[in-house]
């Protein structure tokens, strides 16, 4: 089925990105409805079609064109619900979540509006003493608001306690996520289609504190038990918050998973091998 309806969102510090933005919406707008996100049209000098990314799916729109990097891909996935598939245009330098490099952007999406299939990824839903927050797509970390100050962490499974950990922090990721915080903090890295949630310590007291693999429908529970302390919870490298003694992150697998739209002729194995040598 033909696409009719687009959403465009894009970094703003960039110039070749808001110049690839203009690239795509002088070709296709003539072709397909294109929505623009307000800050996007507004750098752009364009006022019409403007909707934010959250109500695009409210509209019609089916899928998302991301310029940028990953960090634009994940800013604007937390910002819907139910997230529409994306595609990414790589304007930024690694990039595990963009596929699409600026010189293929035009052709890509041409075959994309013609028809496309996607992937889903798990994210993870997170809560601060019962208030929900945005929903992760790679990780939520948590770690010592104060440098040099170690946390100790009691950590439980589905009720069963697994760990008091004492470290600077600990991240918590899905397999998308495996390749970035948790991966250079010495975590696995995890195929995409793998139901699963990943621990990873971050620099741990302990040397027999190591990382884990768990089911993905189980519940995590994080208590900060040292009193006078102070961490930040992190969601995605977005989104932060002040967590301190006695409060309890709860971690769950999230009810709506992103979309990813994938252009590229390389699977997961092939893209680790090229993003990482």
């Amino acid at each position: 089925m033909k696409v009719s309806k687009i959403g465009i969102v894009s970094r703003f510090d960039q110039q070749d990105a808001l110049e690839m933005v203009r690239r795509i919406y002088d070709e296709f707008g003539s072709k397909v409805d294109v929505f623009l996100s307000p800050g996007t049209g507004e750098h752009l000098g364009i006022k019409e079609n403007l909707l934010p990314v959250e109500k695009m799916r409210d509209e019609g729109v089916e899928l998302i064109i991301s310029v940028g990097g990953d960090g634009t891909v994940l800013r604007n996935i937390s910002k819907m619900r139910d997230p529409l598939p994306v595609i990414g245009i790589n304007m930024g330098n690694l990039g595990f979540l963009v596929d699409v490099p600026p010189e293929d952007a035009i052709k890509d999406i041409d075959d994309v509006l013609k028809g496309f299939t996607y992937t889903e990824r798990s994210r993870l839903s997170v809560c601060l003493n019962g208030k929900r927050l945005q929903d992760a797509t790679n990780e939520i970390v948590l770690i010592t608001a104060r440098p040099a100050k170690i946390l100790t962490f009691r950590i439980s499974i589905d009720n069963s306690r697994i760990e008091d950990l004492r470290a600077d922090g600990v991240v918590f990721a899905t397999p998308t996520g495996s390749t970035a915080y948790a991966m250079s903090a010495g975590g696995p890295i995890v195929d995409p289609r793998v139901d699963a949630s990943i621990i990873v310590p971050l620099a741990p007291f302990k040397l027999s504190a190591r990382p884990w693999i768990i089911p993905g429908r189980s519940t995590i529970k994080v208590e900060m038990t040292i009193p006078e302390k102070e961490a930040a919870v992190v969601i995605d490298g977005q989104h932060s918050y002040s967590m301190k003694e006695n409060d309890i992150v709860t971690i769950t697998k999230a009810e709506h998973p992103a979309r990813f739209i994938s252009s590229s002729v390389n699977g997961f194995y092939e893209k680790v091998q090229s993003k990482l040598a």
